[in-house]
């Protein structure tokens, strides 16, 4: 793979800001593409993007989810300061809040040879290694995306990172959350990802202890950089 790839960590940034953020670089790589496919002798190089961020406390909803699993009214909404979009990424609802990692990782698929299947594969395996760093074990749960602990415990089976993307001609983003010192009450309020019957976890609540937030961030930036052997050109932030 050993694409030219952008760090951007754009700290506590609204959900709707960073949408936009991520659709200006989603639209500058198809841009590209385009223009590579219809003048094949002038040849423009693709950089990619890997944005993590925070936002303050938002719903989302997938263009595949259900709004009724919000499970609160507009005026609860303000009463928790919180906010709700309907997003155009895959999957159904969730919540991001402080505490949490979001990353939005803006690649060209097909240049780095994946699948959109086989790149959640891979976000996964990121997010898996990272928490293994922690000393938790982490697996995938047949029919749902995301990072789950004790999938096969009936009863137990909670979830620490979902994952929704989008991608078009080939291009991904939106991405993936992990709850690292996330206030888990919010999830209270929805049934996340559409589940009933599963739970919600941080890194927090599993360990006991708050996180050093930063090294958790650089922790799954380095695992991320291994599993899709990406060549970091620049960093912001």
């Amino acid at each position: 793979m050993n694409t030219n790839t952008v760090f951007e960590d754009l700290d506590l940034i609204e959900y709707k800001e960073a949408w936009e953020f991520q659709e200006s670089k989603f639209n500058a790589i198809i841009n590209t593409k385009l223009y590579n496919r219809s003048h094949p002798d002038e040849f423009k190089a693709l950089t990619h993007h890997l944005i993590f961020c925070e936002h303050p406390n938002v719903y989302t909803l997938g263009k595949s989810g259900q709004v009724n699993n919000l499970l609160i009214n507009d005026a609860f909404l303000k009463q928790i300061n919180a906010t709700y979009y309907k997003s155009n990424r895959g999957g159904d609802i969730t919540y991001h809040g402080p505490g949490q990692i979001v990353g939005y990782p803006i690649f060209d698929l097909e240049e780095m040879g994946l699948t959109v299947k086989s790149y959640i594969h891979l976000l996964e395996e990121s997010i898996i290694n990272c928490i293994a760093d922690y000393g938790l074990q982490g697996s995938r749960l047949d029919g749902a995306t995301g990072v789950w602990l004790d999938k096969d415990v009936p009863g137990k089976a909670r979830k620490i990172c979902a994952i929704g993307v989008k991608a078009s001609r080939y291009v991904s983003m939106h991405g993936f959350a992990l709850n690292v010192n996330t206030d888990l009450s919010y999830f209270n309020h929805i049934n996340p990802c559409g589940f009933v019957d599963k739970g919600v976890t941080s890194l927090k609540k599993e360990l006991g202890r708050e996180l050093d937030f930063k090294e958790v961030k650089n922790k799954l930036l380095d695992h991320i950089i291994k599993v899709f052997k990406l060549n970091i050109s620049s960093k912001v932030g």
